[in-house]
């Protein structure tokens, strides 16, 4: 999922996310569009050859988007003229324009933005953190130095095009979902490989029928190696019950309201409600299935500690009054396991670091 410069692509398919707010695109020559549907639908080829051109030269004057479509447009009405004119010599209707087509949708050589798999690993132009229109990458296996990694797509419901930021808050929960999905070792994911995805553009929604997002690890600074997949492909049943059982732990404790109880005790408290919900939960997950091998002490020790955190923070979350609050909070966090499941990850052969603490890879 590479951006490619309008010049080189044959038409704007999607549009990568990063973080910040876009800036506002600026508009897309009509004449361009006129000759994208003109080369598509194939009525008189060579007026699909005119506009092209003439919205080749406004792009140009005006600073205007569709330069992509603009050459697509010639591109195809083209090829259409051409295929017009050997079935009038020999008699035969010409397949081409149809198979340009289905190129431009990525059924061609492989390395176009509607044909990422999950798994697939790719660089694209410019590296993977830049906010520009992307029409093909370039696949790299994952053991080799790559911009991204795709850990799976959604496809958008609705006959409208939706706008940017309906799409961008609806891919961040959904990729972020499709990560921890992906990725169930998360203490093995480097911390410069953020959440990244592709949106369908207004014009590839409107003339390629494009309604997928794609998700995916790109890297931040850099370059990722090896593949960051974690998950039934990848894992033992050990380490895919331990993983489950644990996980939703860090999910919560992530999740601790910014405003501390003097400001807001009810947050604070049902927040730690729910960390006594999942350290239990995790304890009998993980007391309920049979490690074998060297596994079996330490993750029956973590499973005795987490049952123990899980109790007080259940007295926390029953504090009445602020003062109450931190003084249970000061015995519930030290309560919680000190190397936080270390020697069961080692004995599982996982990662025993946090991402966070191991820098980038």
């Amino acid at each position: 999922m590479s951006p490619t410069s309008p010049q080189d692509r044959p038409a704007p398919d999607h549009q990568p996310y990063a973080s910040g707010p876009p800036c506002p695109p600026p508009t897309t020559s009509g004449l361009a569009v006129a000759s994208l549907v003109t080369g598509i639908v194939c009525c008189v080829p060579p007026l699909g050859m005119v506009l092209g051109a003439m919205a080749l030269r406004g792009i140009r004057r005006h600073g205007r988007r569709g330069r992509g479509m603009a050459v697509a447009g010639v591109v195809l009405s083209a090829l259409s003229t051409l295929l017009v004119a050997v079935a009038l010599t020999v008699g035969l209707a010409g397949g081409g324009v149809p198979a340009l087509v289905d190129e431009l949708r990525g059924g061609g050589d492989g390395a176009s933005v509607h044909r990422l798999e999950r798994g697939t690993c790719f660089d694209q132009p410019g590296g993977a953190a830049g906010e520009q229109e992307v029409a093909a990458i370039t696949e790299v296996p994952c053991e080799e130095p790559h911009d991204a990694e795709v850990t799976g797509s959604f496809r958008l419901d609705g006959a409208a095009y939706p706008g940017v930021e309906p799409i961008e808050r609806q891919a961040e929960q959904r990729c972020g979902e499709i990560a921890d999905a992906y990725a169930l070792d998360a203490w093995a994911v480097p911390r410069d490989a953020v959440l990244f995805y592709y949106h369908p553009t207004v014009e590839s929604w409107r003339f390629l029928g494009d309604r997928t997002v794609t998700c995916m690890f790109a890297a931040d600074t850099g370059k990722l190696t090896g593949s960051l997949r974690s998950d039934a492909t990848t894992l033992s049943g050990d380490q895919q019950a331990f993983l489950t059982a644990v996980n939703p732990v860090d999910e919560v404790w992530y999740g601790e309201p910014e405003a501390d109880p003097d400001a807001d005790l009810e947050a604070n408290t049902a927040w730690a409600g729910r960390m006594a919900k999942a350290l239990g939960a995790s304890a009998a997950a993980l007391k309920g299935h049979p490690y074998r091998g060297e596994a079996a002490k330490p993750v029956a020790e973590l499973a005795e500690q987490l049952a123990a955190a899980g109790e007080s923070w259940a007295a926390v979350a029953a504090a009445k009054d602020p003062d109450t609050y931190w003084e249970r909070y000061d015995t519930a966090y030290g309560s919680l396991p000190v190397d936080f499941g270390r020697e069961a990850r080692k004995a599982l052969n996982l990662a025993t670091v946090p991402s966070g603490s191991q820098g980038a890879s």
